[in-house]
């Protein structure tokens, strides 16, 4: 729900924990990544939080991944077959694959991960990815069978999901609460290593990954809640990587003599989302009377510094699936009061902030702890409201808590949010209407029956043109809809340590090859040493 930076020994160590006897490698270095929440689920069909992605990236495989330019290429599996009709899917998986404990990865496994996906007691909000699935067969230990129901158009993409090891699983215990959901288990190129709540989640290289042990020999995920702390310890290079605020990236150019910077539009969009199901919010003019009076481009200029442009819906522009024909909420108080006083809200004391029924108008701004872009953006929309008689309050949350009490429990009038999207366009799980459950990402609670068809017409359809104007039509009501105020797409500002080898922007974004980033053996910051 942010946008993130990375996409996803001879004696067999016991589930869920890093080997200690490898022998010593010191040719890699460690990674110190930061984040500003901590994960909640290191579990990929149980994570909705892109700090639990980012880790869960590095430990767990799908049958396939994007590469650079964002074509399918082969992850766990290492070709597949398509029928004819688009209803069966065949993958072939790579052979020797070992799970991190040292048992064999097979095509169960697999299974095991689909039954969960579509299990009604598991809470995941990626099931609708798969409710067109008929049913997932292993034909032997290296080959699935998946056979659709009805043609779905993101099929491939969706089999991206990390794939879970169903030995630990089965074993004991609710899916939910599983042990394994904290001490993962899985086949990628980092293995799960040590997590200290709110401090840092260490995972060390895989020797015995498919595709090579990465050259980084230790991640350092750390959690440091504020952006400006963060900056500071890029500062005094404790961190390798940092997602800079505008500010940061243009004001302290003295700063980054040891560090790259990539500066790329973002896949991504930050909105204002309303809980539909407050009464406040349920007729859409009192929605459009709260766009009318937010002026985006001040927000752009002020908090951006230019590092983004106004958000007319859900698709970003670099997707196919934008419409450039979709025109903005144009900044309009006069309409704002205009809309309001039809809905019967007007000033009746004289204090500058509109009434009904003796109660002022207003509501509270949820938005997360140590993200200084939406914190200053909800501050100007607070002055910005107030200006047409609107009384908004804002409370800055811890993200764990702001996630897990109050969007998965609705417990919110409106939230500033971002996404971080897929390249596919299909976004049945965050506009249809039966996604409100805890948990999933309808958590606006939209309900617009014209959207629902849509949304099911776009996932089953093949031909591009044709899912281009579903997709353009789903874009145009949003925006008459307002369900929420889309503000703008940011762009990426990030700096990465010079002595890292590798790092590339490409359409995949800059951690699309991050196990292949490396450093030279004289710039080695910190050697890893393990005992024989």
């Amino acid at each position: 729900m942010l946008a993130v930076f990375i996409a996803g020994c001879t004696k067999t160590p016991s589930a869920g924990h890093a080997p200690n006897n490898r022998a010593n490698h010191n040719n890699g270095d460690a990674y110190i990544a930061s984040s500003i929440g901590d994960a909640s689920f290191l579990n990929p069909i149980l994570s909705s939080d892109s700090s639990s992605g980012q880790i869960n990236g590095l430990i767990f495989n799908g049958l396939v991944k994007y590469d650079r330019n964002l074509a399918v290429v082969g992850d766990l599996a290492k070709q597949w077959d398509v029928s004819t009709d688009g209803l069966t899917i065949t993958f072939h998986l790579r052979n020797n694959i070992l799970w991190h404990d040292g048992m064999p990865f097979t095509a169960d496994d697999v299974v095991y991960t689909f039954d969960q996906l579509r299990n009604p007691s598991v809470k995941t909000p990626y099931g609708s990815d798969y409710e067109l699935v008929k049913n997932v067969t292993a034909i032997d230990s290296a080959t699935v069978r998946i056979v659709y129901r009805r043609p779905f158009a993101p099929a491939l993409e969706s089999w991206m999901i990390g794939i879970l090891p169903k030995h630990i699983f089965s074993n004991a215990g609710d899916f939910n609460t599983h042990p394994a959901n904290r001490r993962p288990v899985g086949t990628g190129p980092f293995m799960f290593s040590e997590w200290k709540t709110d401090e840092k989640i260490i995972l060390i290289a895989n020797p015995r990954y498919f595709d090579g042990e990465p050259p980084v020999s230790r991640y350092v995920f750390r959690i440091i809640p504020d952006q400006s702390v963060q900056f500071l310890e890029l500062r005094n290079e404790s961190i390798d990587e940092d997602s800079l605020t505008p500010d940061q990236w243009r004001a302290y150019p003295e700063f980054f003599t040891q560090y790259n910077k990539f500066n790329y539009p973002s896949f991504s969009y930050t909105y204002l989302g309303f809980n539909l199901t407050v009464p406040l919010f349920a007729d859409k003019r009192m929605r459009q009377a709260i766009a009318c009076a937010i002026n985006k481009q001040e927000i752009i200029d002020g908090v951006l510094l230019g590092n983004g442009r106004a958000a007319t819906g859900p698709f970003p522009p670099q997707s196919w699936a934008y419409d450039p024909s979709v025109k903005d909420i144009a900044y309009d108080p006069a309409r704002t009061r205009a809309l309001l006083t039809t809905l019967g809200w007007i000033d009746t004391n004289g204090d500058g902030y509109l009434e009904k029924s003796g109660k002022t108008l207003g509501f509270t701004i949820l938005t997360n702890q140590g993200n200084k872009m939406r914190m200053l953006t909800a501050e100007i929309i607070q002055a910005q409201l107030k200006n047409v008689g609107i009384k908004v309050a804002v409370r800055v949350l811890e993200w764990s808590s702001f996630v897990h009490q109050f969007i998965d429990k609705r417990n919110f009038d409106v939230v500033m949010l971002g996404w971080s999207l897929a390249r596919d366009p299909d976004q049945y799980a965050l506009w249809h209407s039966d996604q409100t459950h805890e948990g999933q990402y309808n958590f606006m609670s939209y309900k617009n029956s014209m959207v629902d068809k849509l949304l099911e017409d776009g996932r089953t359809t093949f031909n591009t043109h044709q899912r281009k104007l579903i997709y353009n039509r789903i874009h145009r009501i949003l925006a008459e809809d307002v369900p929420c105020i889309f503000l703008y797409y940011p762009e990426s500002l990030v700096a990465i340590h010079k002595r890292f080898r590798g790092p590339e922007v490409a359409a995949a974004g800059i951690g699309w090859n991050f196990q292949k980033w490396w450093v030279p053996a004289g710039e080695i910051k910190y050697k890893m040493h393990y005992e024989k």
